[in-house]
């Protein structure tokens, strides 16, 4: 069977809510893998259902882009103003956010899942969570960089 046969009569190009839809919906799906690795191969991520995962998942990703936005908008404040003292603060208010924003997701985790999802270890899990959240981005990223590379 050749492959164009495989192809629709017509093709047309995505719509911006398409390609928006499409890489929230794969980002999801890749934190819900890493999720559920963490949850299989580690003894420090606990989620009791699948279905939890998931929802965990769709939470991570919304909370993560929440995070990245805001950390984008302290950086565009600070490289605004001229000199030392703002390239350092908008450093330094960056790495506050990325790294507090870890201890809002770990208490939005437990608001809405309480004991159906948990993360132990040092401090309460919260470098558990962010080894898994960092594991999630990497994994977000290798996906994007290997579809960037199928369009060449």
């Amino acid at each position: 069977m050749a492959s164009e046969a495989l192809l629709p009569l017509t093709a047309e190009a995505p719509s911006s809510k398409q390609r928006t839809f499409v890489r929230y919906f794969t980002a999801i799906l890749i934190d819900l893998v890493v999720l559920n690795l963490f949850v299989e191969y580690s003894g420090r991520v606990s989620i009791d259902a699948f279905s939890t995962s998931l929802l965990a998942a769709v939470l991570l990703q919304v909370l993560l882009r929440v995070t990245i936005a805001i950390e984008h908008w302290v950086m565009a404040y600070f490289k605004a103003k001229p000199g030392r003292l703002m390239t350092f603060l908008r450093f330094f208010f960056a790495w506050v956010v990325l790294f507090g924003s870890k201890f809002v997701i770990l208490e939005a985790l437990t608001l809405f899942f309480g004991d159906r999802v948990r993360f132990v270890g040092a401090y309460h899990g919260i470098v558990v969570l962010i080894v898994v959240v960092v594991a999630m981005l990497v994994a977000e990223e290798l996906v994007a960089r290997i579809y960037r590379r199928l369009g060449d």
